[in-house]
């Protein structure tokens, strides 16, 4: 089992918004993100901090290691997706994400901005 992300790690994914590998669209109201990992790549720790959904294209496994301490080991299968409606300042969360895989990890992450 992997290590927890250690303080250092943690500190440093607060002050990174950057979820995903290209950011394709941003307006008022919401960034579109794309993420792709090669197997054994990691997006290093970074926040969430505003309501967002995310759907994986591509069949694969991962890892998350959180600020908190958990570590998750997860099996993606195309079309998952996941929403967390109810983030803010006060309920962000940090985590990172490595490919465990053998084949790359595809994702497709809308940030909504709620004024």
């Amino acid at each position: 089992m992997s290590m927890p992300l250690t303080a250092e790690e943690a500190r440093a994914g607060l002050a990174n918004a950057t979820i995903g590998t290209a950011l394709v669209l941003e307006d008022r109201a919401m960034r579109v993100w794309h993420l792709r990992l090669a197997p054994g790549d990691t997006l290093a720790a970074h926040r969430h901090d505003r309501p967002y959904f995310w759907t994986v294209l591509s069949d694969g496994q991962g890892r998350s290691r959180h600020g908190d301490g958990r570590v998750a080991d997860i099996s993606y299968r195309a079309g998952d997706t996941g929403h967390f409606p109810d983030l803010g300042p006060d309920t962000a969360f940090v985590h990172d994400l490595t490919n465990t895989g053998a084949t790359e990890l595809v994702f497709v992450t809308v940030e909504f901005d709620l004024q």
